[in-house]
C-alpha cells in the first residue's frame, strides 16, 4: 500500500473512531500527565512560603538585569518561560524567538476581610484560590469556570462569568496590579498609582511587563447556590427575559447573583439563575460536579421537556459546573461521554486535561482541528442578542451557545484596549452598557455534515460584525484579523503610549503579534477548506 494512502486511511480512521482513541489512549495518558502536574505544582507550593515573595520577585529582577546586560542588537524580547501547553490560549506563541524569564510564582499572599480583598502571586490557579475562599465564605466578585486558569492569566487576558452583570469583567475587580518592567524596576500600578498602566494591563497578554502580585476584590457567600432553571420558547421571548434579568435598560430590575443561558437552538433556551442560600432541606441538594452526574449542559437540557426546576449546588461546585466537560467541548471528542455506563466507570477521568492536549498537539493536528472546529468566546452588545444568534447560525450551525451578561463600563479617555461602549447601549442613569459573552464551541454543523465550510471565511465574517456593533474578541482563541481590522476592534492609544513610556517597546512582544495565531490562517483555511 503507498504511503500516502495508508496515511490518508490512517487520519480517515482516526477520525471516524476519536472517541474510542481518546478514551483508549487520550485519557489515561492525561489522567497520568495531569497526576505529574500536581506534583510539580506541590513541590513548588512545599518550597515557597508568602514570606519569601520578596525574594522570589528579587530573583526575576536579577533575571531581567542580567538581560539588560546584553547589546541591545543582540536581545531577543522579553517572555515568561512558562511552556505554551500551560496556557489555556488556543495559540502556540513562538517562545523559543524570545528571552525568556521564569516566573514560579504560586502563592496566596494575603486574605484582608477587612477590605474584602485577596492579595495573591499570579500563577495561583481558579481551582486553588476557590478551595482557599469558599470555606472561609468569601469567592472572587468574577470566578472562570475552569480550574486550571490562573489568576494572573485572567488579569492579563481578561475574563468574565455569571456575576459579571452585576460587577463587570474579570480586570474591573482587580485593585492592585505589581508588574516588573523592562529595566527590573518594580511598579504598582492602580486606579490612582501608575494609572495609564493600571488601564492597559487587562488585554495586554504580558506585553508591557512581568506580572509578579495582584489584589483582587471579593464578595462574601453562602455555601450553596439556590439555582432556578426556566426553558423558554421562542427567540424573542428568551432575548427579552435574558435582557431583563440583566438589567439592560432598567437598573432598578432587582438582579440575581448569577445569570447564564444556554440556548440549545434557535428557538429554545433554558435560563438559570442563582442566588446565595444557606441549606434548605425543602429543596433537593444537586452535587453536579461528581463524576457519574450527567453533564451540566445536558442537566440543563432536560428542562426543556421537564418544566422549570429549583435546586440547591454547593457553591463551589456551582462555580466549576462547567468543567468536567470543559462546557460541551469534550461532546466532540467523546461523543458518548455522558452516557451513564461511561459516566460511572470513566466519568473520574475527565476532563482530559486542557495542558496535555495542547503538549500532544503536532502543527498537522492544529491545522487539522483549526478548520473543523470553533472554539470563540465573543462579547457584544445584548440589544444585539437576536442578531448574534442568527449570525453564528449562519456561518457555524454549532449549539448549545452560551450566553452570560456582562457590565461593560465606559471609562472615558481612559478604558484602556477596550473601547467606551456606544451611547445607544448606555443603560439609562448609569455608566455602563449591558454586553453577553457569546460562547460559540464545538464542530460546525456544515462540517458534521460534509458540506462546504471555510474556518477562516466563518470566523472573518464574525469578527465583522462583531465590529460593526461594536463588539470584541476574547483574545486567548484564535483571531483572523489584519492588523489593521484589529486596531479597528480595540483602541490602542492610550496602550502604544504605555509601551513606549514605560519601556515595553523594543522589549516585549506587541500584543497584536502575541496573540495572532503562530500559523498562517488564510493558507491552512484554503488548504482544508471543505468543499
Amino acid at each position: 500500500m503507498p504511503k500516502a494512502n495508508f496515511k490518508a486511511r490512517l487520519i480517515q480512521f482516526l477520525e471516524n473512531h476519536r472517541g474510542l482513541v481518546i478514551v483508549v489512549f487520550c485519557l489515561p495518558a492525561s489522567f497520568i500527565f495531569n497526576l505529574l502536574l500536581t506534583l510539580r505544582r506541590t513541590i513548588n507550593r512545599l518550597s515557597s512560603s508568602p514570606k519569601h515573595h520578596e525574594n522570589r520577585v528579587q530573583a526575576i529582577q536579577k533575571q531581567i538585569q542580567k538581560w539588560n546586560k546584553i547589546p541591545k542588537i543582540e536581545r531577543k524580547l522579553l517572555c515568561t518561560s512558562r511552556p505554551n501547553w500551560l496556557s489555556l490560549s488556543t495559540t502556540f506563541y513562538r517562545k523559543d524567538l524570545c528571552h525568556q524569564i521564569n516566573i514560579d510564582l504560586f502563592d496566596i499572599l494575603e486574605l484582608d476581610e477587612h477590605n474584602l480583598t485577596i492579595r495573591v502571586e499570579p500563577m495561583v490557579t481558579v481551582g486553588e484560590i476557590t478551595k482557599f475562599l469558599i470555606p472561609k465564605g468569601y469567592t472572587l466578585a468574577v470566578t472562570l469556570e475552569i480550574a486550571d486558569a490562573t489568576l494572573g492569566g485572567l488579569a492579563l487576558g481578561t475574563g468574565m462569568t455569571t456575576h459579571s452583570h452585576q460587577v463587570g469583567l474579570y480586570h474591573e475587580n482587580i485593585t492592585s496590579y505589581d508588574v516588573i518592567l523592562h529595566d527590573g524596576s518594580l511598579v504598582r500600578a492602580t486606579p490612582n498609582e501608575n494609572s495609564d498602566l493600571y488601564r492597559t494591563l487587562p488585554w495586554s497578554h504580558g506585553s508591557l511587563g512581568f506580572l509578579v502580585a495582584l489584589t483582587l476584590k471579593l464578595v462574601k457567600v453562602k455555601p450553596f447556590i439556590k439555582m432556578n432553571y426556566v426553558p423558554v420558547q421562542g427567540k424573542k421571548e428568551y432575548c427579552d427575559m435574558i435582557r431583563l434579568l440583566s438589567g439592560d435598560g432598567t437598573p432598578d430590575y432587582p438582579t440575581v447573583d448569577y445569570l447564564e443561558a444556554t440556548i440549545f437552538n434557535p428557538q429554545q433556551a433554558v435560563i438559570m439563575t442563582g442566588t446565595y442560600s444557606d441549606y434548605d432541606s425543602s429543596l433537593p441538594l444537586n452535587h453536579v460536579t461528581r463524576w457519574y452526574k450527567p453533564w451540566f449542559y445536558k442537566y440543563t437540557e432536560s428542562f426543556l421537556k421537564k418544566g422549570k426546576h429549583t435546586e440547591l449546588i454547593p457553591l463551589r461546585e456551582y462555580l466549576l459546573r462547567h468543567n468536567r466537560p470543559i462546557f460541551w467541548v469534550v461532546e466532540s471528542m467523546i461523543p458518548f461521554g455522558n452516557h451513564p455506563v461511561f459516566r460511572f466507570f470513566l466519568g473520574w477521568l475527565l476532563p482530559p486535561k486542557p495542558a496535555f492536549l495542547k503538549f500532544t498537539t503536532t502543527p498537522g493536528v492544529r491545522a487539522y482541528t483549526f478548520t473543523r472546529q470553533v472554539f470563540q468566546d465573543i462579547v457584544l452588545p445584548i440589544r444585539k442578542l437576536e442578531d448574534q444568534i442568527d449570525k453564528s447560525n449562519e456561518l457555524f450551525d454549532v449549539y448549545p451557545l452560551l450566553v452570560y451578561p456582562c457590565r461593560i463600563y465606559d471609562r472615558g479617555p481612559a478604558s484602556g484596549q477596550l473601547r467606551a461602549p456606544r451611547s445607544e447601549y448606555i443603560v439609562e442613569g448609569t455608566n455602563y452598557a449591558i454586553y453577553n459573552d457569546l460562547g460559540i464551541y464545538g464542530v460546525p454543523g456544515y462540517v458534521k455534515r460534509k458540506e462546504k465550510y471555510n474556518a477562516v471565511y466563518a470566523m472573518r465574517e464574525m469578527e465583522k460584525f462583531t465590529r460593526d456593533v461594536g463588539g470584541f474578541s476574547f483574545l486567548y482563541a484564535d483571531i483572523f484579523m489584519t492588523r489593521d481590522e484589529f486596531d479597528q476592534m480595540f483602541d490602542l492609544k492610550l496602550y502604544e503610549n504605555v509601551r513606549v513610556k514605560y519601556g515595553a517597546e523594543g522589549s516585549f512582544p506587541h500584543l497584536y503579534d502575541k496573540v495572532k495565531p503562530e500559523i498562517n490562517v488564510f493558507e491552512i483555511g484554503d488548504q482544508h477548506e471543505i468543499k
